[in-house]
C-alpha cells in the first residue's frame, strides 16, 4: 500500500470504512450480550405497538 499516494478521498474512505465497522462490532457487541436480553426483548414490539395511532392529517 503506497500511503504517500493516497488522495484526500482514500484517506476519507478508510476513515469512514473504519469508523463503520467499529461503530458495527459495538452495536453487535451491545445486542448479543446476554445481560442486555431483558432491556431487547422488552422493546422487540415496539414498531407493531398501536396503541396510540396517528390519523392522517392529524397534527400531534
Amino acid at each position: 500500500m503506497d500511503v504517500q499516494a493516497m488522495t484526500t478521498n482514500d484517506w476519507l474512505g478508510v476513515f469512514f470504512l473504519l469508523v463503520a465497522a467499529v461503530g458495527m462490532v459495538v452495536t453487535y457487541v451491545m445486542v448479543f450480550r446476554p445481560s442486555n436480553k431483558e432491556r431487547f426483548e422488552s422493546q422487540a414490539a415496539m414498531a407493531l405497538d398501536d396503541e396510540d395511532p396517528i390519523k392522517l392529517g392529524e397534527k400531534r
